[in-house]
């Protein structure tokens, strides 16, 4: 059986059965997704029924208590088949963990149990026309509700939401009630049923087609408990948590991709070459064993940097250290910059390393075709120019080159 029609096992750990099992729904249908641009319910359902929703979920409320490395470790295996599925559960998981590290006490007890009980898939609403990817500001203002004391009143359109259509409860940012600048942003949660929702426009991507990351427009009423942090101080939020776990966990998507191309890159070759008399012969050719050598490099290079980073969070984070110190924030954008770039790169040289057949139809059980267009939209992603403008800024306040 191929690698393409066979995935291979998930890496060791509590929660392998859950990843091999989620691996195979995704691998079922990521052909499908991919090409009617469809958002892989069977694979949400799947998440769900397993558990890996709850992942982030502490055990006290019914959660799997997992680590920052087992959010890695799942979200490479998914990668390694279909990096739409990876990020959804990826980006999910980085809302989980908001809840988890910010909100009050009131909205923590009535909704990590429904994350951990599969009942509640969170999509992230941050992006805003006129303003980018920029996380820090917000246009669209929250206002208290008429008539109802504590509640507020929330309208607000984004371009872009991933899965947002499928959403149980979502997680949006807006300009904190009253406030005068367009700085002073909170995150505040709404459940699906609290919302009126308008999808807009299509969404036929080049790649990443099946997160199904539509426009929205959502309009409703929330109770003024349900503000994830203080209001307006979403910058706390995303420093200490929504923008490391960001960074790790695209990169650890993207990494997967990268990896899985490989792996079925590296399985094809050997058939190829196995001789009749089924003893493995000899794959000679210089250029392609360097060009397989450089891919390997590149991923190594990867998967080094994104562990160090994950450690030097979790040390931050146990240790009670501030993760936004400008040493910290710089490797935590580096990584998301080297893995956005090494990750594509990796796949054009297996692309040239195996030629117009294997590299560039849709129908190589390589699926490097693929592969390329979904990692196109990593240095996107939040995009790296902006990135490497905050980085410069970050360098110059670490005169001493301190590293993380």
């Amino acid at each position: 059986m191929s690698e393409s029609a066979r995935p291979r096992p998930a890496a060791g750990g509590r929660f392998a059965r859950q990843t091999d099992q989620a691996r195979a729904v995704a691998e079922k249908y990521a052909q499908q997704t991919d090409a009617a641009a469809e958002f892989p319910v069977a694979v949400l359902d799947e998440l769900r029924a397993g558990g890996l929703l709850g992942l982030m979920v502490p055990t006290e409320y019914g959660g799997l208590g997992g680590t920052l490395d087992e959010l890695l470790d799942v979200s490479i295996a998914l990668g390694r088949t279909d990096l739409s599925a990876a990020l959804i559960f990826a980006m999910h998981c980085q809302q989980v963990a908001c809840v988890v590290t910010h909100a009050a006490p009131p909205l923590a007890e009535e909704l990590l149990p429904q994350i951990a009980a599969g009942r509640m898939y969170l999509a992230s609403v941050t992006t805003e026309p006129g303003k980018g990817g920029h996380l820090l500001t917000a246009g669209a203002q929250l206002s208290a509700e008429e008539g109802r004391s504590g509640h507020l009143e929330l309208d607000r359109f984004a371009p872009i939401v991933t899965g947002g259509a499928y959403a149980d409860g979502f997680l949006i940012s807006m300009r904190a009630p009253e406030a005068p600048s367009a700085d002073a942003v909170s995150l505040v949660f709404a459940r699906r049923d609290q919302l009126e929702i308008t999808a807009s426009g299509e969404w036929d991507p080049l790649g990443m087609r099946a997160s199904h990351s539509v426009a929205l427009r959502l309009t409703g009423s929330i109770p003024g408990h349900q503000v994830v942090g203080e209001h307006g101080e979403f910058r706390a939020v995303v420093l200490q948590t929504l923008g490391p776990l960001a960074h790790l966990g695209w990169s650890a998507c993207w990494l997967g991709t990268a990896a899985g191309a490989l792996s079925r890159v590296l399985r094809m070759l050997r058939e190829s070459a196995r001789g009749k008399d089924g003893k493995d012969g000899r794959l000679e050719s210089e250029l392609l064993l360097s060009r397989l050598s450089r891919a390997r490099q590149r991923l190594d290079t990867v998967h080094a940097l994104l562990r160090h980073t994950a450690a030097v969070v979790t040390a931050a984070a146990e240790g009670g250290t501030d993760v936004s110190l400008p040493r910290n924030q710089l490797l935590i954008n580096s990584l998301k910059l080297t893995a956005s770039e090494e990750c594509h790169r990796a796949v054009e040289d297996l692309i040239d390393a195996v030629g117009l057949r294997h590299g560039y139809l849709r129908n190589s059980p390589t699926r490097l075709e693929k592969a390329l267009r979904d990692l196109r939209s990593a240095p996107l992603n939040y995009s790296n120019d902006r990135l490497h403008q905050a980085d410069g800024v970050l360098a110059l306040l670490d005169a001493g080159v301190s590293f993380a």
